[in-house]
């Protein structure tokens, strides 16, 4: 996951949610696993920082792009089964 988050932050260093999450399929996580954070504020705003989290096992492995640079982190699952709170709400 990694290697993709790094080569697409190299090629993007702002990328969009559709970036992220193609990344993350190419990194090996099934789509429908996927959360990707947003890529606009509601007031219509670029985000500083863009996520990317799938749940393995107990996990989420969440990997994070800001301005060309990447941090990864694992997290426990929350208790609904997702990585990101209030995610598909």
């Amino acid at each position: 996951m990694r290697e993709q988050l790094e080569k697409l932050a190299a090629s993007s260093p702002r990328p969009n949610e559709s970036q992220m999450l193609k990344a993350m399929t190419e990194a090996g996580f099934a789509e429908d696993d996927i959360e990707v954070s947003a890529d606009i504020t509601p007031t219509g705003l670029a985000v500083d920082a863009i996520e990317a989290a799938a749940p393995v096992d107990e996990q989420c492995i969440i990997g994070q792009v800001r301005e060309g640079e990447v941090a990864m982190s694992v997290l426990p699952v929350l208790p609904g089964g997702n990585c990101f709170v209030g995610y598909g709400s």
